[in-house]
């Protein structure tokens, strides 16, 4: 059918079968017959070097565990204009990274005025980037590809307004194609309120995937 499709296309436009993608938007895709993987080893060096982070030293994970950032920490304010231009590079690559997605989010609330502290955080997370460039996605080829999704929220998790941070993914099959988190407007009192305004959020989101 595919094969139909494409003689069809290229009797009616001036076309090239160029065979199996391999490259897209950054994006390496890596096409076998137990399944595709796709990464994006390539972006992330061409983003270490843009930072001067090929050489640095690896961590284990994308933030310090526990560790709680505010817009006025103290410290002194760095260029924003390099800030914003790292943080938008990290936000592209959390199109097949979803492990730095919470963490780039997070720093991206501080954008408009980032300190020391925050750009410290953002570096870390090339540092964590540096030990783990193989990473990707792979989606396994199977006849029971099911729909699955997790969600979860914290209770006032920001320091400066007390909102509280959700987050979702989705999976069909062995891979995740959809996630998310992102500060909501709730500001509740207990943790239950503020996991069941998550857990409809995300739920609506479910119901659209589920239906297209």
């Amino acid at each position: 059918m595919i094969q139909v499709f494409k003689e069809d296309m290229m009797k009616t436009f001036e076309m090239s079968d160029l065979g199996l993608m391999h490259f897209f938007l950054g994006i390496e895709i890596n096409q076998e017959k137990e399944g595709i993987f796709i990464c994006q080893r390539k972006y992330t060096e061409t983003l270490l070097k843009k930072f001067k982070m090929e050489s640095c030293k690896t961590v284990t994970t994308p933030l310090v565990t526990g560790e709680k950032y505010q817009k006025e920490d103290g410290s002194q304010k760095v260029d924003g204009s390099m800030y914003r231009s790292l943080i938008g590079s990290l936000l592209y690559l959390t199109a097949t990274r979803p492990d730095i997605m919470f963490a780039t989010s997070l720093l991206s609330r501080f954008m408009q005025s980032p300190s020391q502290v925050h750009y410290a955080a953002a570096k870390r997370i090339l540092r964590y980037l540096r030990g783990t460039k193989d990473f990707g996605i792979w989606y396994k080829s199977t006849n029971d590809a099911k729909l699955v999704g997790y969600t979860d929220s914290d209770w006032a998790g920001s320091v400066d307004d007390m909102k509280s941070t959700s987050g979702y993914t989705f999976s069909l099959g062995s891979g995740i194609f959809t996630w998310a988190s992102k500060e909501t407007s709730y500001c509740g009192t207990i943790l239950s309120g503020s996991r069941i305004h998550c857990s409809c959020c995300n739920i609506k989101s479910a119901f659209g995937l589920e239906g297209s």
